[in-house]
Formats: C-alpha cells, structure tokens, sequence
C-alpha cells in the first residue's frame, strides 16, 4: 500500500517535474518521527504531543482493536473548542489554534472554512497537520496496511480519524492522485468493514475507475458479494453499472486476445442491460450531465422518462444521484457512449418484449430501498454531490449537521462529555445552535449564514 501522493505523481509526471531543482530539504529537527501518511513542513508549528494516545482495547482472531484517547488537558481543549464553534466566529477557532496547533477538530473545522475560502492548498495543509498528529499517537501494533486494525465508529475520539483520512483521499484525488486515493479509501474500509461508517463502498469503484484498475473492482464485487452474503453489492447502482464499465473497457484493451475480447464485450453489454433495468432513473440524468440529446425514442418510452424519476423511492433517489454526480465523467469518453447508446436500444427492445427480468427487477425496487441507512446520509454530506444533497429526507435536513462529526451515531460510545454551562440571556433556540459548518446547499440557522 502506497500512501505517498509524490510517488503517484512521480510516475506521470517525472521526478524533475514534481521536485524540480530543489536540493534534498533537511527534515526540520523538531519532527522526529518517520511518518507513512505525511512529511511533516517546516513551516508547522513546534510539534508537542497535543494529549491524544492509542489504546490497543484486545486481540480477537488476529484482529487487533485499537482506540484514540483524549487526556485530561485535551478534553479542556476540546471543550474550548465547542465554545468556539457555539460563537459561529472563525476567528475564535483560528486563536485557539494559535495556543493548540494540533487540536484535531479545531484542524479539521479550519481547513472546512479555507475550502470555502478556496484556499486549497491551506485546507489541504491543515488536514495534513491533523494526520501527523494522529499518526504520531499510533500505538505500536497499530498498522496501517496489514488490514488487521480496526477502530470503533461509535467512539467519538476515533471519528475524527476517519474524516481526516476521508478529507485527505478527496484532496489527493482532485489533485490527480486517484491512486493514492485509493489506497486511503481501502485504509478507511478496512478499519472498520462490517459497518464501514463513512460507505466506502459507494466511492472505492470509482477511485479504481479512475485509476485503471479495473480488475479491482471486479475483485471487490467477486469478493464482497459472494462471499459476504448480506453485502448484496448489485444492489447498489455504483457497481452494477462500474462492473459492466470495467468489462467493457478489459474488452477494449490493447493485445488482447480477440476471443477474450469478446467474452469481456459479452459480459459488458449483459451486465450494462440487468444495470439499466434494474436502475432506470440512472439513464436521462446521466446524459443530460455529459451533455448529450437522448434519441426521441428514448425520451418518449415510458421506461426511461420522466416516470422512471418520479416513481424512484427517495432511498433509491439517494444512490443514484449520487452516482451520476459523481462518475458522469466516466461516461464521456466516445467509444463508452456508443456502448452506452446500443445497449438502451437493447434494453428498450426487451421492455417492449416484456422481458420477464424487467418486472422482477421493478418487483425488486418496490421491496428494497425504502429507507437508506445513516451511513448512506452521512456519505451523501461528505460528498457535496447536489444531485445526491437534493435528495437527502427531511429528518437530515432539519437537524444541524457538524463538518467536524456530520451525523454522529445514535448509539455512540463517550468517554467524557461537555459540561453544562451558563448560558445568560439566551434564547431556547441557540442551546442547539452549535456552530457547524454545514454541508448542505444554502443552509443556516435562523438566517445567519454559516463560514
């Protein structure tokens, strides 16, 4: 597993490139430490172990389970932390960094607010600060590749792993580094795959898309769907449709064996058909975000129009604008368009036929996705996909959604809590007004808009 996005671009790019002409740095001498998720900068502040540890909790069929702990000193800082969060002033956040520099919340909410700023190289520094500090605290078993370690969701001081990690894998790949980003999406994965709190599951396709590795993905279907029974990976629009995407572009390779290569177009265009007949309302979204005009006999079939969107459950609604949002540019590429294209008239074909597998796949929807799960929701925030944001229920939408914790478990574990505090003249309303950076489009609290 490579964690290093240098090496990725290294190897596009060239090491002149990347480097240019710069002499080999000498590590500033107040980081000690040989990091694998980042090069601590000069220009960071001294480091000093900010009061987070790691605690191996026990050993269990060769899987070791691991949790962050926050000492007496960091809980006051955290507590400080949500004074300045409850003020709705960033300016209180930075100065608390200023005195805290590695306080992983305050991290986390200050590069959410460069982002906004579009300061990206900030945020994505801040994010790298926060990672450092983590990864300082590893407790010795700890491993980053064995897939062996895992770390609870419930538990609050852990959380704030997984969105650094989370936001780190979202900066390398907007910076052309799917790679590398995929290697942190399996990292995350692994820490905790029976839950997998933040649904990897929806986004690993796509990085391995991304990055070519289209064996990948099939690996992960073979080996989520078959041998995790209660997976059901083909229910999820993301790799019914990469898989068919995967053999199609396996079939379209260079030196490949022309009877393989029909195998692979074979298997392509039947999984594409099940993908579109099982997932309808993926299709006019679809080709509307890659700009192109369906054919009339597309637009006008009951199958593909506007029905097939008003008649999607809002679960369903959440899975596919979600990955239409963000795989449309997939789509794009000419020789996949006319796949794409030829294989709709085949579909149409077997719906006018009445194709016994096009009403068992609608008997299917109507059984499944009457709710989706808060993992799902939390994705759907995490992501910033309005075609996916658009449709998140109401029960989301009108609770107050922290950037630095975005809908916490219900059940979570805590180690410590807040403690209550006077609050002199305020209104009922503002005891819930917890600054948050909120993810959803135009949201505020009674008016204020939110950094």
């Amino acid at each position: 597993m490579n964690l290093n996005p240098e090496t990725e671009l290294k190897r596009y790019f060239g090491a002149r490139a990347v480097l240019g002409d710069q002499r080999p740095r000498q590590r500033n001498r107040q980081f000690h430490r040989t990091t694998w998720m980042t090069s601590p900068k000069d220009s960071w502040p001294r480091f000093s172990r900010p009061g987070i540890s790691m605690t191996l909790l026990e050993t269990k069929d060769g899987i070791h389970y691991f949790t962050f702990e926050h000492s007496r000193e960091y809980q006051q800082v955290q507590f400080k932390f949500l004074d300045a969060v409850e003020s709705m002033d960033p300016n209180n956040i930075v100065a608390l960094l200023q005195l805290n520099p590695y306080h992983i919340d305050s991290l986390l909410q200050l590069s959410d607010v460069c982002r906004i700023q579009e300061d990206q190289e900030m945020a994505r520094d801040l994010i790298e600060r926060a990672l450092y500090s983590f990864e300082c605290a590893f407790h010795p078993l700890f491993s980053l590749t064995s897939g062996t370690s895992r770390l609870d969701y419930l538990r609050p001081e852990n959380r704030a792993f997984y969105l650094a990690l989370y936001k780190h894998m979202m900066f390398l790949e907007k910076r052309g580094c799917p790679r590398t980003a995929l290697e942190y999406c399996k990292l995350i994965l692994s820490l905790d795959p029976d839950s997998d709190p933040l649904c990897m599951l929806l986004l690993i396709d796509f990085l391995a898309l991304r990055s070519r590795e289209y064996q990948s993905v099939l690996q992960i279907y073979q080996d989520w769907e078959v041998k995790c029974e209660h997976r059901n990976l083909s229910q999820l629009p993301n790799f019914a449709f990469s898989t068919a995407l995967c053999y199609f572009h396996l079939s379209q390779q260079e030196n490949i064996d022309p009877e393989e290569s029909h195998k692979q177009r074979h298997k392509a265009d039947e999984l594409l058909q099940i993908a579109l007949i099982m997932f309808p309302a993926v299709l006019m979204p679809l080709l509307d975000l890659c700009t192109v005009q369906p054919d009339a006999a597309v637009t006008s079939h009951s199958f593909f129009g506007p029905n097939s969107q008003i008649r999607q459950l809002p679960a369903l609604a959440e899975l596919t604008g979600l990955y239409v949002g963000r795989t449309y540019t997939l789509w794009r590429e000419a020789a996949v368009m006319l796949w794409l294209e030829e294989t709709v008239k085949e579909v149409l074909r077997r719906v006018d036929a009445k194709d016994p597998v096009v009403e068992d796949c609608q008997n299917k929807r109507k059984q499944r996705y009457q709710s989706a799960p808060r993992n799902i929701h939390r994705h759907v925030l995490l992501s910033e996909i309005k075609e996916a944001t658009s449709t998140l229920p109401l029960e989301v939408t009108t609770q107050p959604v922290m950037g630095f914790d975005p809908l916490p478990p219900l059940d979570s574990v805590m180690s410590y809590t807040r403690p209550e505090r006077q609050r002199v003249g305020a209104s009922n309303e503002s005891t819930l007004s917890l600054f948050f950076r909120s993810l959803l489009p135009n949201f505020n609290i009674q008016g204020r808009c939110l950094f």
